[in-house]
């Protein structure tokens, strides 16, 4: 299957987070964070963790554009590959655990006020159309990320694409570069 969500936007911070945010509540709570989590994973270990534990994929680097956001699970051929020369990073080797059924494409600022209240308030959100967020069957997620553009109404549009294979284990996701910049030049 793939789903395709369009106008997404970073919230004027050049980061775009993918996860399962009920996951990252209780990785909170389990590791005693303060309610700024931004600050607690740019200042500590935190997000390191956070990452090889599966509970969050970041991306640096995130333009500030309206972007086309595919998911892709595995037996599907992406979209973006389709568009020869389009597609500007890939990068796989992310692991990604989900525990609630959903995961979701999120901003950097969901994290600088990281409550309870805030969270619900966000998952209702995403009941709306058009969120960028799917339902995935419990378990562990290769996660390859790509970023580039992808053809839509004529025009060709910046976009990522996640794709996703569910494993039986975790992805070593020891060697991911969480510093990596997914910069999308537009052609």
């Amino acid at each position: 299957m793939q789903y395709m969500f369009s106008e997404v936007l970073n919230d004027l911070i050049d980061y775009f987070l993918l996860g399962d945010l009920q996951l990252l509540r209780r990785f909170k709570q389990e590791h005693q964070l303060a309610d700024d989590m931004a600050g607690e994973f740019v200042s500590g270990e935190s997000g390191d963790k956070a990452v090889l534990d599966g509970v969050l994929i970041p991306l640096a680097g995130v333009e500030n554009h309206p972007y086309t956001v595919v998911f892709t699970l595995a037996g599907v051929e992406p979209q973006m590959p389709r568009h020869e020369g389009r597609v500007q990073h890939r990068r796989g080797g992310y692991s990604l655990r989900v525990e609630h059924g959903r995961i979701h494409l999120f901003t950097w600022r969901i994290l600088q006020a990281f409550t309870d209240a805030n969270l619900d308030e966000l998952l209702e959100r995403y009941k709306q159309s058009n969120r960028p967020t799917v339902e995935l069957e419990n378990g562990w997620y290769e996660v390859e990320v790509l970023a580039g553009e992808i053809l839509r109404d004529e025009y060709f549009e910046p976009a990522f694409e996640f794709v996703l294979t569910k494993t039986a284990l975790p992805a070593d996701a020891s060697k991911v570069d969480i510093n990596y910049r997914f910069e999308v030049e537009l052609r």
